[in-house]
């Protein structure tokens, strides 16, 4: 039996973000982030880790074939990037006493 109250997590990428890919065969690869998972803590990044999918033929797709589709990646092997390097962020109260996010290197709030 599950608990419905779980709690929500802070990450430190969102979707939208240009992240650069650290770790695994995607590293060093940048791209921005098309959807976060989560529940997985992990996130899919245009144009890094394609996989590859066997389509059957269908009514809409008569001829069928292989595709490549972007596969997901774990957040900790993501780092954000600022001014075309990998950053690493923080948390720190803004004007407005809200928690936002931050640059290690150059202290500046990431939108």
């Amino acid at each position: 039996m599950e608990n419905n109250t779980s709690k929500q997590t802070k990450l430190h990428v969102k979707k939208g973000d240009t992240v650069m890919v650290i770790a695994g065969n995607a590293k060093g690869k940048t791209g921005v982030i098309k959807q976060v998972i989560v529940e997985k803590s992990r996130a899919i990044v245009e144009g890094a880790n394609l996989q590859t999918k066997h389509v059957k033929p269908s009514a809409s797709n008569p001829q069928g074939g292989i595709e490549k589709r972007e596969g997901s990646i774990h957040i900790s092997n993501l780092m954000v990037v600022e001014n075309g390097k990998p950053v690493r962020t923080g948390r720190k109260v803004n004007e407005q006493g809200k928690l936002q996010r931050y640059s290690k290197v150059t202290g500046k709030f990431i939108a």
